[in-house]
C-alpha cells in the first residue's frame, strides 16, 4: 500500500494544472543511484502497465512497478516546505539510511 498526505495530493493536483497535465496520475519507483544506493523518482505518467500496482488516494492515482514495490511498500508520499521552497518526500520504515544530503537512500 502506498499512502498519500493531503498536502503531497493537493500539490499534485496544483501542478497538473498549472501545466495542463490533464490527468492526476503519478508514478512512483525507486532507482538505483546516489552514493547511498536508491534514489526514489515521483513523476507524471499515465501509462499504467500489466503487472503494475494502482493506488488511488485523494483523487490522484499513484502507480508502483512490480521492482519497485518491494522497496516501496507501505511508503508515505508527503510534500515539505523549506527555506527555498519544497520537494516532495517519500518515507517508510524499511529505508535503513541515507546519504549526507538526503538524496539518496539505503534499504
Amino acid at each position: 500500500m502506498i499512502n498519500i498526505t493531503e498536502k503531497a495530493a493537493t500539490h499534485i493536483k496544483e501542478i497538473a494544472a498549472t501545466e495542463d497535465i490533464g490527468y492526476l496520475t503519478v508514478r512512483l519507483k525507486i532507482i538505483g543511484s546516489g552514493c547511498a544506493g536508491f534514489t526514489h523518482d515521483l513523476y507524471f505518467d499515465d501509462q499504467i502497465g500489466e503487472l503494475d500496482e494502482v493506488f488511488e488516494l485523494d483523487g490522484v492515482k499513484v502507480i508502483v512497478d512490480p521492482m519497485s514495490i518491494e522497496y516501496l511498500d507501505n511508503s508515505l508520499i508527503d510534500y515539505v516546505e523549506h527555506d527555498f521552497g519544497g520537494a516532495f518526500k517519500i518515507t517508510n520504515d524499511k529505508i535503513t539510511g541515507s546519504c549526507g544530503c538526503g538524496s539518496s537512500v539505503s534499504y
